[in-house]
């Protein structure tokens, strides 16, 4: 591991000049992934400043009903949070559905947002990866790619973003402040997330040395009757094969909102759009649900050995629409 200095941050404002004075500078928080990738080698910075100290560990409802998430809260308390659990309870499930306990007591929600693909070409080093050193070519395109993207993906990267939290976000609008040297800036998550095109190591829109201040939820009464359901390969803690976050509001027999985002999919969380609107104004039933995802799964494009995940991914939206549906009915 290459020799590294270590800041400890006491204002945001601070926190922001420190990593600006230093080339190849980082913030720490939980360090749950960034050290990882320290130890192997992908990430080498010259300085860690640490935001762990900073005012943005608290949780707290916004003037228009919806809530502010500060940006150090570990996972753990935002799962246990009980507006969260009330009124985002997809959130608290996905939280739940990702790493272990012991990590979630260490990872922070900004990190959450900025953890790095697990794709297993990215972190090695012996090969070729576009994430990891731009314009070496991705071995994972005719390599090993079982868990990788279906959607939105291109020649130069087919990884997916491993964030179970940042699925449910995306069904909810969430919005990502954050703090530039240039002053407070914020973006919605469907925003700040790029598009992989040919700079897939160029992976959110945050400005040089930005730091992620706060998530933003908006008052959403479709997300009170919520689910995240995620399919791995083994129960106990592993990434996502493939993940639902969804919710609707059914009235007299019609779907008069939904909420749909994929996970594990894609280099970002997915917003199924299409899914929602082929939804709204019809029938809670099965053949409508199936429709509804597979509208949105026509513009997968699965490689050799990922395509099964376009029936899991259609299997899930069925089944946890279906539950949902059900559940409205009593």
């Amino acid at each position: 591991m290459r020799e590294f200095g270590y800041e400890r941050a006491f204002d945001v404002a601070g926190a922001v000049d420190l990593l600006g004075s230093v080339p190849e500078a980082r913030y720490l928080g939980g360090g749950t992934n960034l050290v990882d990738l320290m130890k192997a080698g992908v990430e080498r910075p010259a300085l860690l400043v640490d935001v762990r100290g900073l005012p943005l560990d608290g949780i707290e409802p916004t003037p228009d009903g919806g809530l502010r998430i500060g940006a150090t809260v570990t996972n753990s308390d935002l799962a246990a949070h009980p507006e969260v659990r009330r009124r985002y309870p997809a959130l608290t499930q996905a939280v739940l559905a990702g790493a272990s306990g012991q990590l979630r007591n260490m990872a922070t929600v900004g990190g959450n947002l900025l953890q790095r693909t697990r794709c297993g070409y990215f972190t090695d080093l012996a090969g070729p990866c576009n994430k990891r050193s731009p314009g070496s070519g991705c071995a994972a395109v005719e390599g090993e790619h079982h868990n990788h993207a279906i959607l939105g993906a291109s020649a130069h990267c087919v990884a997916v973003h491993p964030s179970d939290m940042a699925v449910a976000l995306a069904a909810f609008d969430a919005v990502v402040a954050y703090e530039s040297a240039d002053g407070p800036g914020e973006a919605t998550i469907e925003e700040f997330y790029r598009p992989v095109g040919d700079t897939p190591h160029v992976e959110t829109v945050l400005p040089p040395g930005a730091l992620i201040t706060s998530v933003v939820l908006p008052p959403a009464p479709v997300a009170a009757r919520s689910r995240y359901r995620k399919v791995r390969e083994r129960a106990s803690y592993a990434f996502a094969l493939g993940s639902v976050a969804a919710a609707v509001t059914v009235h007299d027999g019609v779907v008069r909102d939904a909420r749909l985002a994929f996970g594990a999919v894609a280099s970002r969380p997915w917003r199924a759009r299409a899914a929602e609107r082929a939804l709204i104004g019809g029938p809670p039933d099965a053949s409508s649900f199936t429709a509804a995802a597979e509208a949105e799964l026509a513009a997968a494009e699965p490689l050799a050995d990922n395509g099964y995940k376009v029936t899991l991914i259609r299997n899930l939206v069925v089944a946890v629409l279906t539950e949902l549906a059900e559940e409205a009915a009593r």
